[in-house]
């Protein structure tokens, strides 16, 4: 559904309903009772009908009206990735059009971005339902992750009025339930209420064996009941179990006990009654969490499963289909539980065997998550690692890091690690946050490489460590590692592993340097100076279109950028637009786009500055992409604003379907900061401020510097511009204190006039303090600022005159420097691909300043071009 990534359809598919179920009026009366609330559980232990239960609710109530959305869990949605992205696909399956798509755009941000971030999207777009909406969780038991837990009850507590939400378990739920029952918004049906009764029992038996039903007495129920405590599974195995005994012979070994010994005994009951034939097929396919026919025919090693499939659904054993066409199935959970454990103890080698089976069935077939699982169960270890190496891009691209710690944890518990693995494994710690394990499994394998002869393995793996220690040392700051390690090894490097160096960072953020690689928008000279080195490297080796050669230098682009050195972000941009991977990676292009477009902007070049935006735009709507097409639209309107063009400003703010009165969600922070700045324009304080107020402790919360400087400057802006001068200062000095730890100038520099008047004011006041020692380094940042503010506008001023004066008003508009040098180069004959390596731009770029140039000289051809400027005089040494 989204990115490419496989889904499990069965897994987001109401169960099958069977046509002899028994119909509960009052626990169906007691589940729409409780929908009105928050949350309504039902508890129970195995085989109490949870499932079917709240499959016959959602049937029963299904209507245009509501949005019902099913996700059956199991084992490895422990992983948080994977369990939030399966709730937006099982709500995508009841919405369509303009509301699935916004749905499939919060599957997208994941992984890249926070659980925080994450949830507070999608109750924001969960309020933005006109239906009732309920989200049923069936066997959340086999969730035991803590962070999910704690991200459930979040989410649960945060949920608008009309979304509802239903589990099914067979424990008590993860987390507590207090607060929502004080407040009535909290229902649960237990094991006493599911218990079947007298008549229900009479009435299952009727439904099921008809013709053997009227020989039970009405005693013969009430013992079957009694004896059963109402455990439908168990009044289940005991109605086959008639079918051969009579309803005597079905309890006479079963007097008291727990239920799972009363099963296990029936089950043992049921099977002995079985063909023999079909008794090993149950007891081979049981290892089986899902199947085809083709999955059990490789575990049994014959050819006619489905026959044996159909037999099962005829005799009604416990065969439960996931979907509509009978082609995937599963046994019901505690049938398959007493068989494994039965086969288990019977024959240990031939479990084993069974599992190799099913993980080289599953691998053959491309589902490489079920394949893992079961050539673990195997022991097969080494099959186990082959698989995960092989697997390891796939489950990155996904995000699941849980998943692949797991097994990497499983695999490394029984069987010792290549040393691919092991940093593999050290990579994951890093990307989890777990520096401190990271770095030690880092220091042991650099010491076994210390210790390797040199070969070609030793340089990939100390090439691949190197990215690793890169990662960390970007995160925890430890720049002296760094340099110790990559001294004497940066010449040897072989940046081959695609893993590592063609990790994907950027999902879904407009600025590269406001996402972890970015280092969430700190600057500093030791990351510019390890950011260099790190670049230079891989392009002496002929790496410069890896995306981790890509993103730092993209990330190094915007940082000039921040710090004023346009031309050095300019030279870089050029080189990132001549790969190709820039173009076909969006996290590495709509970022580039909006630098050069900002590079554009400073030089009073809007419409070259709107090509270039269009141009991206192009690029993400013929991918469909819509996350990235709303980003460069914010952009886009942004601007519009700096050319005071509040009109346009507005259209393009009314398409991100953002209003004042929403809640800000800090995973749509570009968009909302534009939305911030056209209610600057247009005088609506209050609302720009609520707005910021909502926004910046979720920004805090992401550790976003960029985010918060800029947060801090509107709130400035804002706040003087109704009238409160202290507030203002007081936001401005937060800004200021933060700009001036990371050299932030452009943040300031591109707020225009008003900025420039309001630093010189905060230059006054400190200037005016008695403790001017504590305050000098700020107020020499200030002051700084002002200066920059002083030169941008004098080099503004004299390029435009120098283009005037060029022109000496013989043209409708002047031409700037950029293109008085395309003219020149014109004249010299280069082509669009050279001109774009000597300016220090993209093709892109070149094509749309030539469009314009062509535009201003009123002519359509590069002869024509040269014609009018040699007419006019302007090209260098015309006369």
């Amino acid at each position: 559904m989204s990115n490419n990534i496989p889904m499990i359809q069965a897994k987001i598919s109401r169960p099958v309903l069977k046509d002899n179920f028994i119909y509960r009026q009052q626990l169906m009366e007691q589940i729409t009772l409780g929908s009105k609330g928050k949350i309504t559980s039902v508890t129970a232990p195995a085989g109490y009908g949870k499932s079917t239960l709240l499959a016959q609710w959602v049937s029963g109530t299904t209507h245009d009206q509501q949005v019902h959305a099913w996700l059956t869990l199991d084992d490895r949605d422990n992983d948080p990735v994977r369990f939030w992205r399966y709730i937006v696909y099982s709500l995508c399956t009841s919405l369509s059009g303009g509301l699935e798509n916004r749905f499939l755009a919060l599957a997208d941000m994941l992984p890249g971005t926070s659980s925080g971030m994450f949830l507070d999207a999608l109750l924001y777009e969960l309020s933005r339902l006109t239906s009732d909406t309920y989200v049923i969780l069936d066997d959340l038991h086999l969730i035991y992750n803590p962070k999910i837990h704690e991200d459930l009850a979040y989410w649960i507590h945060y949920l608008p009025p009309h979304i509802h939400i239903m589990l099914s378990s067979r424990t008590e739920l993860p987390f507590s339930t207090i607060r929502w029952r004080v407040q009535e918004q909290a229902a649960n049906i237990s094991i006493d209420q599911l218990k079947f009764t007298e008549e229900e029992t009479r009435d299952y038996l009727r439904s099921v064996y008809s013709y053997t039903s009227m020989f039970i007495s009405d005693q013969q129920i009430r013992e079957m009941t009694k004896q059963t405590e109402g455990w439908v599974t168990g009044l289940q195995l005991a109605s086959l179990s008639l079918q051969s005994s009579g309803p005597d012979e079905v309890f006479m070994h079963v007097i008291g006990g727990d239920h799972y010994h009363v099963g296990e005994y029936l089950v043992s009951e049921v099977m002995s009654k079985l063909p023999e034939e079909t008794q090993h097929f149950l007891l081979k396919t049981c290892i089986l969490s899902r199947f085809d026919s083709g999955a059990c025919d490789a575990v049994t090693e014959m050819n006619n499963s489905h026959l044996v499939l159909n037999e099962l659904q005829r005799l009604n054993l416990f065969l439960i289909p996931l979907d509509e066409q009978n082609r995937w199935f599963r046994y019901h959970h505690l049938f398959a539980e007493f068989l494994q454990h039965r086969l288990f103890l019977e024959d240990p080698s031939a479990y084993k065997k069974l599992h190799a089976l099913a993980g080289q069935h599953f691998a053959d077939n491309g589902w490489m998550d079920e394949a893992l699982d079961h050539v673990i169960q195997a022991e097969e270890y080494e099959l186990a690692e082959s698989y995960l190496s092989s697997h390891l891009q796939h489950v990155l691209r996904r995000g699941e890091l849980t998943t692949l710690r797991k097994w990497l944890d499983h695999i490394s518990s029984r069987h010792t690690l290549s040393h691919e693995l092991s940093l593999f494994l050290a990579f994951v710690l890093v990307l989890t946050g777990e520096m401190k394990q990271a770095e030690q499994m880092l220091t042991d394998l650099e010491q076994v490489c210390a210790g390797m002869p040199p070969s070609e393995r030793r340089n990939q793996l100390q090439s691949s460590m190197l990215f690793v220690r890169s990662n960390l040392v970007f995160r925890n700051g430890d720049f002296e590692k760094w340099f110790e390690f990559s001294q004497g090894i940066l010449d040897n490097i072989i940046p081959d592993n695609p893993v590592y160096f063609h990790f994907d960072y950027n999902l879904r953020d407009p600025l590269v340097r406001r996402t972890s690689m970015g280092l969430n928008g700190v600057l500093s000279r030791d990351t510019e100076k390890i950011g260099l080195m790190f670049t230079g490297v891989l392009a002496a080796h002929g790496w410069e279109d890896s995306l981790i050669h890509l993103y730092v230098k993209q990330s190094l682009c915007e940082g000039y950028y921040e710090w004023n050195r346009l031309e050095d972000s300019r030279r870089l941009a050029g080189e990132i637009a001549q790969s190709r991977s820039s173009v076909d990676t969006l996290g590495l292009l709509v970022p580039l786009r909006i630098t050069e477009a900002r590079l554009a902007a400073a030089e009073g070049q809007y419409t070259v500055a709107h090509h270039i935006v269009d141009e991206a735009q192009q690029s993400a709507l013929a991918r469909k992409e819509h996350t990235w097409v709303l980003e460069l639209r914010a952009f886009r309107a942004r601007l519009f604003l700096q050319e005071r063009n509040i009109p346009q400003a507005r259209k393009e703010v009314a398409a991100l379907g953002i209003r004042p009165k929403d809640k800000p969600v800090y995973s749509r922070e570009f968009q909302i900061l534009t939305l911030v700045r056209l209610l600057r324009r247009q005088r609506k304080e209050p609302e720009a401020l609520q707005l910021l107020e909502l926004l910046k402790p979720q920004a805090a919360r992401e550790q976003q510097i960029a985010s918060l400087v800029e947060i801090s400057i509107l709130q400035a802006l804002l706040e003087t511009q109704r009238g409160q001068a202290a507030r203002g200062m007081d936001f401005l000095s937060e800004a200021l204190a933060l700009g001036s730890q990371n050299g932030y100038v452009r943040s300031f520099l591109d707020e225009g006039p008003e900025m420039k008047q309001l630093l010189s004011l905060y230059a006054e006041r400190l200037e005016d303090q008695n403790d001017l020692e504590a305050e000098g380094n700020l107020l020499d940042y200030v002051q700084m600022l002002g200066r920059q503010f002083a030169e941008f506008t004098e080099a503004g001023t004299a390029g435009t005159a120098a283009a005037a004066e060029l022109t000496s008003s013989l043209l409708p508009e002047a031409l700037s420097r950029t293109e008085l040098d395309l003219l020149n180069q014109i004249r010299q004959g280069a082509s669009n691909k050279e001109m774009a390596a000597s300016l220090s731009l993209s093709p892109g770029t070149i094509r749309v300043y030539l469009s314009r140039l062509y535009d201003k000289l009123e002519v359509s051809t590069r002869t024509q071009a040269l014609i009018k400027a040699q007419d006019l005089g302007i090209l260098d040494g015309s006369n």
